[in-house]
């Protein structure tokens, strides 16, 4: 049974800084790809970012520019780091780990971006 746990988030002033941890209990190289999505009131989840197992990463426009998706492979974690935060980044924020049979979800962890 895989397992996430995210950690990181948190209250924040306008462009200040977060960086989400999701620690998964199987080797992230059983994982085709990691990421990230967020999801606000009243919207729907969106990717934030993602990183593959050969290190491709890949960003949502809104977030481009302001954040960074990394992983430790030694501790089996992916790391999200998110500059110049704005009020709209507000959400929570769901770690992801996709095989080639199932994507995996944490619980999430809530970020809140005041302006």
């Amino acid at each position: 049974q895989v397992q996430l746990v995210e950690s990181g988030g948190g209250l924040v002033q306008a462009g200040g800084s977060l960086r989400l941890s999701c620690a998964a209990s199987g080797s992230v190289f059983s994982f085709n790809a990691m990421g990230w999505y967020r999801q606000a009131p009243g919207k729907q989840r969106e990717l934030v970012a993602m990183i593959t197992s050969g290190g491709t990463t890949n960003y949502a426009n809104s977030v481009k520019g302001r954040s960074a998706i990394s992983r430790d492979n030694a501790k089996n974690t992916v790391y999200l780091q998110m500059n110049s935060l704005k009020p709209e980044d507000t959400a929570v924020y769901y770690c992801y780990a996709r095989t080639i049979v199932a994507t995996h979800w944490g619980q999430g962890t809530q970020v809140t971006v005041s302006s």
